[in-house]
């Protein structure tokens, strides 16, 4: 299941910014009334071009009950727009029920999807409902729609186009109100192409459509996103919050994230467990992000693989403040190793312990 965009061990109870939709109290001339007030999530946080056009969209379509395909790499935070769209809209009160498509095969989809009753099949000891009537009223969010079976697309297809939900092993109907918002890290118009999706599902669902930004192109929220990940952290383990170092700020900045903001909150995590004093330095960060400052070479004065590994065995051992068996397990390879590198690459380890102890 997709992350939501500033997921932490533990909220941070912080002032809430209000959004001013330009539209409370009033009706768009067909009878659907927008929400009096909207707060965007605590943890929906930015300030890139990209995210104010995402809330932009948010106050524009939340009012609505179109469905809502959203688009994205993994853990950028699709579940998060979601929520977003749902929060701000009139059926806020009513249940929002988040579905990992991937997971749902066979029988186990039309189940737990559609409900079942007692003795439909081996196992079925009692009537279930199932997410569609679970979410009457309300909105279901069909995370990772792409990853349906195609024998299968066909069954969901027809609940949305009627409106109703017959339950596994009835010939009962029961009408359902819900508004769809489907979230993918897929192409599926190139899904289409090679009919792997299908068309009239896919046309049935693509009302509106939009693009959750991966986080290389959000450099302005990364920042933001970092601090409020920090201050998880601090509230997690009730101590004072840390605090990044310009040269790891640049570092983080820098880096392409292919994880997003899922693996911007996992680095911030490891490195606030290894910093024992309040300031984060490069050294405390994942190897692969301190690697990235070598990119910033012109490529004729690239640096060799030795000054590479010169560069952070020593990060690694001010961090550990000269102590080589924290640096080995930090670096995950044996002492001995780590022996036979420092000497090879001549580093001092009594100048770091004098520097650092100082």
């Amino acid at each position: 299941m997709e992350q939501e965009w500033g997921s932490g061990k533990k909220p941070v109870k912080k002032e809430r910014f209000g959004v001013d939709t330009g539209l409370q109290g009033r009706s768009d001339g067909f009878g659907v009334r927008f929400k009096s007030s909207w707060s965007v999530s605590d943890d929906f946080i930015g300030k890139s071009t990209s995210f104010n056009s995402i809330i932009e969209l948010i106050k524009v379509i939340a009012a609505r009950k179109c469905s809502v395909i959203i688009t994205g790499e993994t853990g950028v935070g699709k579940e998060m727009a979601a929520r977003q769209i749902y929060n701000a809209s009139d059926r806020a009160d009513k249940p929002f029920i988040p579905v990992d498509c991937a997971t749902l095969t066979g029988q186990l989809f039309e189940s737990q999807l559609f409900g079942h009753v007692k003795g439909a099949f081996t196992g079925a000891v009692d009537n279930t409902l199932g997410f569609f009537r679970a979410a009457d009223g309300g909105t279901i969010f069909l995370d990772e729609i792409s990853e349906i079976p195609l024998e299968l697309q066909a069954k969901l297809l027809r609940v949305l186009q009627q409106n109703s939900v017959t339950p596994l092993g009835s010939t009962k109907s029961y009408p359902i109100d819900i508004r769809v918002i489907c979230a993918t890290n897929r192409n599926l118009q190139k899904m289409l192409e090679e009919r792997s999706f299908r068309s009239d599902l896919y046309y049935r669902l693509n009302v509106v459509t939009f693009e959750v930004a991966p986080l290389r192109r959000r450099k302005d929220d990364i920042l933001l996103l970092a601090e409020h990940f920090l201050a998880n952290q601090a509230a997690f383990y009730d101590e004072s919050p840390k605090t990044l170092s310009p040269d790891a700020k640049k570092l983080l900045v820098n880096y392409n994230w292919p994880g997003n903001v899922r693996e911007l909150s996992n680095a911030i995590e490891h490195a606030y467990v290894l910093t024992q004093g309040r300031e984060i330095k490069p050294s405390a960060l994942p190897f692969e992000i301190i690697i990235t400052d070598t990119l910033s070479y012109p490529k004729e004065h690239l640096p060799t693989l030795d000054e590479v590994k010169r560069k952070v065995i020593t990060q690694t051992l001010e961090h550990t403040k000269g102590r080589k068996i924290a640096a080995a397990k930090i670096l995950g390879v044996e002492r001995r190793r780590l022996n036979r590198l420092i000497e090879r690459l001549d580093i001092s380890v009594g100048e770091i312990k004098k520097n650092t102890n100082n």
